[in-house]
């Protein structure tokens, strides 16, 4: 799978100004973060409605975590759309679309079951939406202005997490669940305004060989398996997928059980919060100083060691430390999620140009579905009789032996044992 078009290569390092100058980029970005916070009050805000109407924890739980799961099975089944449709549509309607969706919870009464339906439902759009905004961004930015817009992007998203969770609690404290539902849908509406004003009309690509046939114009969910097959099939891509979905996906899953970890420890009521903090913190450094002060050939070449840097530090837990320790291990755990940035270029290198927005979607959903997946797995290897501390080391370790496995590809830009012998 050979590229059309890819963005400039050399190892010109880029700043965040030059970034935030690209106006296209700019408009996506700030509409984007202020989703992710409208995101993170509905996700948390649907939860306490659904507890507080059953009284629940299992079914809280469900509606934390019921948008994430079918986005797999959108990407796989609409994904193609990403490419098949004008972005400037696509990316307003679907922030008009999660508009109606809050405004539908906050407004009418239904059973708990539909309404868990119907977020469940608009999920499997999501990854068209948010891969035709991707591929926009990557045909803005070049080279090494793409993989800072990504660190931005990353940066961005855990504050716009962060502070959506702590608007939730604010306003769900101050107006009840269903008018902060509201409230979400306000900041959706307004990101579907400003992107249907400000971003110009751009027009769909010519059909290729992801509309279904290798040249053909076939329905959505053909294409979509087609083009999901063509991707999956190629063995860079699969290999750039995978690795930027599995140590996301062990680290989320101990990060799932920092509760239960911090309850068996008996520690201080509150003392999780400080745990659960840890992790993004140390996210947010590792992106400010991977993205800002390293070369792009260098980002690259850390791949490995970061990716280990993300999973030794769990193994600690296998010794059940304190706060003060634990804490520490987390925040050096967080540190090593900058591995994801020297992947961004050889990822968007190997992508063909009527597949990007596809494969984007792809790669979110995919990532998303996995995060969702890793706390259940781990929570049953705590439950099996590892504990929740053997559990999170469990969790480092196959992080570690991920880190392995990215080694062993000899790819010259990750850094491989053969710089020549390229897979």
């Amino acid at each position: 799978m050979t590229p059309t078009a890819g963005p400039a290569q050399g190892d010109h390092r880029t700043t965040y100004r030059e970034v935030l100058a690209e106006p296209r980029f700019r408009l996506l970005f700030s509409t984007r973060t202020v989703a992710i916070t409208a995101d993170a009050l509905r996700i948390t805000t649907f939860s306490v409605l659904v507890f507080s109407s059953t009284g629940s924890a299992l079914l809280s739980a469900v509606a934390f975590g019921i948008g994430f799961i079918p986005q797999l099975f959108g990407s796989l089944l609409l994904g193609s759309l990403a490419d098949r449709l004008p972005p400037r549509a696509l990316i307003t309607g679907g922030h008009a679309l999660t508009c109606a969706t809050a405004l539908l919870l906050a407004l009418v009464r239904m059973p708990i079951t539909a309404s868990l339906g119907v977020v469940a439902l608009v999920s499997l759009a999501t990854p068209v939406f948010h891969g035709a905004s991707s591929r926009l961004v990557a045909q803005s930015l070049e080279g090494d202005a793409y993989v800072l817009g990504r660190s931005l992007s990353n940066v961005a998203s855990a504050g716009a997490q962060v502070f959506g969770l702590a608007l939730g609690g604010a306003a769900v404290a101050a107006l009840g669940p269903r008018r902060a539902l509201a409230v979400s849908a306000v900041l959706y509406f307004g990101c579907a305004l400003v992107v249907r004003v400000r971003l110009p009309r751009l027009p769909r690509l010519e059909a290729g060989k992801f509309d279904g046939t290798p040249g053909g114009d076939s329905g959505a969910v053909r294409a979509s398996l087609w083009g999901a097959g063509l991707l999956l099939r190629d063995r860079t891509v699969r290999r750039l997928m995978l690795a930027q979905w599995l140590p996301v996906a062990f680290v989320a899953g101990a990060e799932g059980i920092i509760v239960a970890y911090a309850g068996e420890r008996h520690f201080a009521p509150g003392r999780y919060a400080v745990l659960m903090g840890c992790l993004p913190v140390g996210m947010l450094v590792g992106d400010l100083l991977v993205g800002r002060f390293l070369r792009p050939r260098t980002r690259e070449r850390l791949v490995v060691p970061l990716v280990a840097l993300a999973g030794l530090p769990l193994l600690g837990f296998v010794a059940e430390p304190g706060v003060g320790v634990s804490s520490c291990l987390l925040l050096i755990s967080g540190l090593g999620y900058a591995y994801g940035l020297g992947l961004q270029r050889p990822f968007l290198d190997a992508l063909p140009q009527d597949g990007q927005g596809q494969a984007f979607g792809l790669l979110g959903s995919g990532s998303m579905t996995l995060q969702g997946v890793g706390p259940v797995c781990l929570g049953a290897a705590a439950s099996a009789g590892t504990g929740t501390g053997g559990a999170i080391a469990l969790a480092g370790g196959a992080v570690a032996l991920t880190a392995g496995w990215i080694f062993t590809w000899h790819l010259p830009t990750i850094g491989g044992p053969d710089a020549n012998s390229a897979t």
